[in-house]
């Protein structure tokens, strides 16, 4: 298991990203160079936990809990054989292009260290945005993305560090809950009844979905 690269995005005009100046930080290429990663604070005001990354739309990307973005090398191959085209390293806007890592069943609350510092803790999926979509231009595909269910994870910063592309990866905690980061993204998009089973996650849980869990919960116990 490893890193295969390590992707930064730099400040780019598109006419589908919803940040006040329409920029986007999507567009993420390899860096030749090691890479600091450390929790970047809370959202709405901390962007990406990689320096040099950015995070141009902070009301929706980036703070503590979405620091860092990892998608399967695995399933990029998949989406190429579907799309028909090459999806290079960094393609869907992921810090961390992996390989040998089941990266969308990964647990809410794993945590992977990455060389000799950084340790990840998993939080949430992906939910796809107009973004995306527009960064791919591929027509119908928020609905495809969600409909495959392949999100890849977000991941927080427990222990800082400096990684680079090739990095070994190990998973050196596995919670003994069977939430994953595609259950968590079905239970927030598609499948709301899925909702009551997260909160067997706990706080290793992106606090939004922690909230909306807890919120279903008590709809549903009160009748409305």
């Amino acid at each position: 298991m490893k890193v295969l690269t390590v992707n930064l995005g730099r400040p780019t005009p598109s006419p589908h990203s919803d940040g006040a100046a329409g920029l986007t930080g999507i567009g993420k290429r390899p860096s030749d160079a090691p890479v600091r990663v450390e929790d970047p604070g809370p959202k709405g005001s901390g962007g990406s936990g990689l320096t040099g990354d950015a995070v141009c739309d902070l009301r929706h990307h980036g703070g503590s809990d979405q620091a860092v973005y990892a998608y399967a090398r695995e399933e990029l191959d998949a989406w190429e054989k579907e799309l028909g085209r090459p999806l290079p390293n960094g393609s869907f806007g992921e810090n961390l292009t992996t390989l040998g890592l089941t990266v969308s069943h990964a647990r809410i609350g794993e945590r992977w260290r990455i060389g000799d510092e950084l340790v990840l803790e998993v939080t949430s999926g992906r939910i796809p945005c107009r973004t995306f979509a527009g960064h791919l231009g591929e027509r119908g595909w928020v609905k495809r993305f969600t409909r495959e269910g392949a999100t890849g994870a977000y991941l927080r910063v427990i222990e800082p560090g400096t990684i680079r592309s090739g990095d070994p990866v190990e998973v050196v905690y596995v919670p003994d809950h069977g939430i994953t980061a595609a259950i968590e993204f079905r239970a927030t998009t598609t499948e709301r009844e899925l909702l009551p089973r997260l909160l067997d996650a706990g706080d290793a849980l992106h606090p939004e979905t922690l909230r909306a869990a807890r919120t279903y919960v008590a709809r549903q116990g009160s009748g409305s």
